[in-house]
């Protein structure tokens, strides 16, 4: 970070400073406040705040400064704020979620439905506030804040503004002492009534509340938009049957729905989800619908529409070509290779260079064919009822001689890689699925397990972090693994192959996230889940808790502020 400007306030608080000709576009400002003469054993708040582009006033306060603190979490160190564009700008948008930015009173999205009163979203900000507050009327609390904050790490806050980035960062490592320090100051709102697991920020995005009904999983595109798949027809009474989506949907980095895509063929779009090298996305059609739809949609196709939302395949069929049966995960190489997963058949459909012509269809055994990971030497498939994964080269022959089973696969769902190309699979231990016929499931509390980039050695399998019913999975800009689970409400947490970026003195494969997982009452039961450029881990609301089968769908997306190390899009060739 470069500072731009320096000014004194006057008694009553209020201050002017010259940007300059600073450009307020790519660039993210920021202001930190400090009482003159402090240091270490003086130590008094900093309050922080982020000049938004439009903006020509701001206020810095408590509020402000906890925002800005989780918002930037993952861009704040010693030396400032440092990043790089769409990631950091694109922060600026999750801040005013959570404070108006020209008052410095609670956001409008953080204050009302889907959250609000719904969620303990608010309570927790305002418990954190509260820490702060201690802090302006005690600088003992400013001492135990900043011990807190770095409480699993070496490198210790130089201010109150960092520390709740770290906070952010790492929102168990001292989370019971930080909630005895948020009771020492009364709030302007009710807090937290119990001491959480994780100081998580989590904000739930519903669009247009009459659109999202079952989302199933993400892609995110060079400039941090957030495209999400929809199981099923929006209806609002869960009694009532509805039937399969014919929508893909686009969200802004801030949460904001700006798209709603129809066409080419969509039908009940499940899991499979993804972008090729040119910016076109593939969407497969698993032909999802609740129980009494007298319209069943067709289990057989895959959609593909530009960056613009312009449906490219066939309007009414979709491509169907390669015998696709069920598709659920999907991924795309460099080459531009598409890979379904068949559910139904345990096969997998390849169009080589998207060209659904050319499709060919490789059986290897596998039972209920799930998720599907490019790790940039492999493509990786899950296979559920089979309790194995088959890893291929680009050819489509397999590494091996058949896809790897053992001990360290029960019933896996999502697969993920880590920028090493290893790949990370989420054992759901319980879960199969109905496509069509669902097979009997038993087994134990879920689990990860690593596939190292030769792929074929093999470890875990490893637990804990909260893990229950692990679906979704997902690596972040430091290799570190993230689990949806499909019950119970919380986000999971592992170390993952580079335990430098780990806090503590934690392994690979040890869990970070809490035993409690990081949990939010505002989760459903998750599938997907993804890493945006600005460190916002995104997770799908696919299922309620209670999921009525005439309609089971959830209604949300779900953005844990600042959690998770940044994932960088590349831009697209086309």
């Amino acid at each position: 970070a470069s500072q731009i400007g320096s000014t004194s306030s006057d008694r009553d608080g209020e201050f002017v400073v010259d940007l300059g000709s600073v450009s307020r576009g790519d660039d993210l400002v920021y202001l930190l406040a400090t009482a003159p003469g402090g240091d270490d054993t003086t130590m008094t708040a900093t309050f922080a705040a982020i000049i938004p582009a439009d903006a020509t006033a701001v206020v810095l306060n408590e509020r402000t400064t906890i925002a800005a603190g989780y918002a930037l979490a993952q861009f704040t160190g010693p030396d400032g704020v440092e990043g790089s564009a769409p990631g950091l700008p694109n922060a600026a948008a999750m801040y005013t979620n959570l404070v108006d930015a020209s008052t410095g009173d609670y956001g409008a999205v953080l204050t009302s439905a889907p959250n609000g009163t719904q969620t303990e979203a608010l309570p927790t900000f305002t418990s954190l506030t509260n820490i702060l507050s201690a802090c302006v009327v005690d600088a003992d609390a400013c001492r135990a804040l900043v011990d807190a904050a770095s409480a699993r790490s070496d490198q210790r806050s130089v201010d109150t503004f960092r520390a709740f980035a770290q906070i952010a960062r790492d929102p168990s490592a001292a989370a019971s002492a930080l909630y005895d320090l948020s009771l020492t100051v009364a709030g302007d709102r009710p807090g937290l009534m119990a001491a959480p697991a994780a100081w998580t920020l989590a904000l739930r995005f519903d669009g247009d509340g009459q659109t999202l009904d079952g989302p199933g999983n993400f892609a995110i595109d060079p400039d941090g938009n957030i495209w999400v798949n929809n199981n099923y027809e929006y209806g609002a009474d869960p009694q009532d049957p509805t039937c399969g989506s014919d929508l893909l949907l686009k969200f802004a980095p801030g949460g904001e729905m700006v798209g709603k895509y129809t066409g080419g063929g969509l039908s009940g779009s499940g899991f499979g989800i993804a972008f090729d090298p040119s910016g076109q996305l593939w969407v497969s059609n698993f032909g999802f619908a609740g129980e009494g739809c007298t319209e069943q949609p067709p289990h057989n196709s895959v959609s593909l529409f530009s960056i613009e939302g312009e449906p490219l395949s066939p309007p009414v069929t979709g491509f169907t070509a390669g015998e696709l049966a069920w598709p659920q995960g999907m991924d795309v190489t460099a080459a531009g290779d598409v890979w379904n997963a068949n559910c139904q058949t345990g096969t997998v459909t390849v169009y080589p260079g998207g060209d659904p012509e050319q499709a060919m269809t490789l059986d290897v055994g596998l039972d209920q064919a799930f998720g599907v990971v490019d790790t940039g030497q492999h493509v990786v498939v899950s296979g559920i009822a089979s309790s194995s994964v088959a890893v291929f080269n680009y050819d489509g022959t397999l590494v091996g001689d058949a896809p790897l089973a053992g001990d360290e696969f029960v019933l896996p769902m999502g697969v993920a890689s880590d920028p090493e190309g290893n790949v990370w699979v989420a054992n759901s231990g319980s879960t199969t699925l109905p496509c069509p016929t669902r097979p009997i499931s038993s087994g134990p509390t879920g689990s990860i397990a690593l596939i190292d980039a030769d792929g074929q050695t093999v470890s875990g399998p490893f637990s804990g972090g909260g893990i229950t019913r692990p679906w979704g999975i997902t690596t972040d800009g430091n290799g570190n693994v993230w689990v949806a689970n499909f019950s119970d409400q919380r986000v999971s947490a592992f170390c993952g192959t580079s335990p430098d970026t780990c806090p503590g003195s934690l392994s690979t494969g040890d869990p970070i996230s809490p035993d409690a997982g990081y949990a939010f009452d505002g989760l459903v039961r998750n599938t997907g889940l993804i890493v945006d450029p600005s460190g916002n881990l995104w997770i799908a609301n696919n299922w309620e808790e209670v999921p009525l089968q005439t309609n089971p769908g959830g209604h949300q997306i779900v953005a844990f502020v600042g959690l998770a190390a940044p994932v960088e899009v590349p831009p697209f060739s086309g």
